[in-house]
Parts: C-alpha cells; structure tokens; sequence
C-alpha cells in the first residue's frame, strides 16, 4: 500500500467559509447547500439546493466574478419544483449535478426528485439556466448521486448514479448506466461496491461531483458515510476510472482526502456532513463547493496534480478486496 503521509491536507478550506448562508438569500429559506456548479461567461455560477421553510427544495441560480465571493443570488428560485407537470417532484428536487455536453451545446442536469414514490433520478437541460427543458425521471426509485460523463463510450451516454434497493444486507454502491438517447438507460452494473466492515466508506457510498476529465482518466470524488454512536459521518475519497472504458476502475483510495472538521460542518440540520456536488478547474486549481452540515456552502481548494499523483499512488482496482 502507497506511503500517503506527504499528502496531510490534500484539499484547502477557504478562510472566508461559509462562502453562502441562508442569511444571504433575498427570500426566505430554511437552509442552502449541495450545490453543483459551472463556469459560464467568464462567472463561476453555482446551481444551489435551498431548502424552503416548508422543508422542499427547489434550485437557485448564485454567480459570481471569481468564484469566492461577490456572490449575485437571483432573486426568486430559478429552477423551482414542478409537481402539476412532473409528479415526482411533489416534495421538492434536490442535490443537482452538471454538466455540459459540447455535442449538444448544453448543460446536463442531474437531480434528485422526491415524491411519495421515494427519491429518484430526474434529467434536464438548460443553455443559460434561465430556461430548463425536463426530460423527466430516468432511473425508478430509490436512486440519486447521479451525474452524467460529458462524452459518448461507443456512441452511449454514461452516467453514474447510486440506486439502493436492500441497504441493511447489501449496502448501497455506485453503478454505472449507459443511454443511446439520455432517456432509456440499460446495461445497469456495479462500478464501485461500498466497502465492509471498519471502513470509513463501508455499506453506504454516493458520487460526489461530476466525473472530471484528466489525462491520467476519469477523476473521481465520491462521499462515503459511516455510522457512528453520534449520528453519520460524511467524507470523502478519490477514485480514477479508465478513460476511454469508464466502467473499469484504476485506482480507488484507501483513506479519506476530506471530511466535516469546522463547526460550520459539524454543526447544522444535518452535522457532521461535507456534501460536494460541483467543482470548476482553474489551471491547476480544482475548486471544490460543498454542503457543509446541510446548512451552508462552503469552498476547499486542492492542486489537481497532487490529487492525481495520490490516486495514482493508491491501491489498484475498486478496493472490493
């Protein structure tokens, strides 16, 4: 097993965190976290999750010039739910993912829509995030942490995605799905099994952000939840996948990179949470936006070299043995 001791704090908080509070919003909400983000005309523009004080969630648009501060939140929810014309949303959408599609000239977004059928996958695409085209659930329920590849495999869309069907004997693991079309899904398999036993990520793991391109293959940023006397703990781990077949996995980390530390992540609705759904790369730079306590957004920052040069250095293959 590879010596990661040079690698203490892969990932840096920024000083100002949180970056977005409930305080900041111009209307009333409960909470804002989990947001998935994008670079779109020279702003970084984050696509948050805030949760109303009804206790649904819908989707904000917040832009900003350098991606720390100076944030422009619009001043009504952006993408809120829509339950008269999509049932599955009739108690909010959640956690949204995205990603642009250079072959469509869009961005993908993927998001959790819950119902009284449970959490599932749902799909939409925008050009500017001011008007959004559902194309309505993807996967059955329970299933979310889903995220799409921006590029075909073999002339198949893929995407990455967290079904749970019987938690308590086989735990929940990251699969992977492929789609001729972005609406029928198949070839349905396991990608990344959550580990057993004393694991920080057994029984119960979920994507984080999208998969992020580099020349070394697919980086991977996943959240791994373990059950503790106190309540769950949420960290985070690295894997790499191949870069032109996703479904075979390189590298997976055997220790956490990140996990909940200030009281801003150790106290909120939910503590103990550090929950990433977006990240934007600035030449070296990988910006990193994250729930913390699902209460606030906060921002880490990490080199992408150094987080290539640990995932390389970690044990080969999904870590299943």
């Amino acid at each position: 097993m590879a010596n990661h001791y040079q690698f203490s704090e892969l990932f840096h908080r920024y000083d100002r965190n949180p970056i977005l509070t409930a305080n900041q919003w111009p209307y009333p909400v409960n909470s804002v976290f989990n947001a998935g983000a994008a670079k779109l005309d020279g702003e970084t523009l984050l696509l948050v999750r805030a949760e109303d004080r009804k206790g649904f969630s819908h989707l904000t648009v917040a832009r900003s010039r350098d991606g720390f501060g100076g944030w422009v939140i619009d001043r009504e929810p952006t993408f809120p739910a829509s339950p008269q014309t999509h049932p599955e949303e009739m108690y909010g959408i959640e956690d949204p993912r995205l990603t642009w599609l250079e072959e469509r000239n869009c961005w993908a977004i993927t998001y959790t829509a819950f119902s009284d059928a449970g959490p599932l996958v749902s799909l939409a695409w925008t050009e500017d995030f001011r008007t959004f085209h559902r194309l309505g659930p993807v996967m059955p329920p329970e299933d979310k942490d889903a995220a799409l590849f921006p590029v075909r495999f073999q002339d198949r869309w893929a995407m990455l995605h967290r079904p749970v069907a019987t938690l308590a004997t086989t735990g929940a693991h990251i699969w992977i799905s492929f789609s001729p079309d972005l609406k029928h899904w198949g070839d349905h398999r396991v990608l990344l099994p959550a580990r057993r036993g004393g694991w920080w990520d057994a029984r119960k793991i979920g994507l984080s952000p999208p998969p992020l391109e580099t020349p070394e293959g697919w980086l991977i940023l996943y959240h791994g939840v373990r059950t503790t006397a106190a309540g769950c703990l949420y960290r985070l781990g690295l894997a790499l996948l191949d870069r032109n077949d996703p479904t075979r996995v390189l590298r997976r980390s055997s220790q956490w990179v990140f996990g909940p530390r200030e009281t801003y992540e150790l106290e909120g609705d939910v503590p103990g949470v550090v929950f990433p759904c977006g990240w934007v790369v600035e030449d070296d730079e990988v910006r990193l936006y994250y729930g913390a306590a699902d209460s606030s957004i906060a921002l880490a920052t990490a080199s992408l070299k150094d987080l290539l040069r640990f995932v390389l250095e970690s044990p080969p293959g999904d870590g299943s043995q």
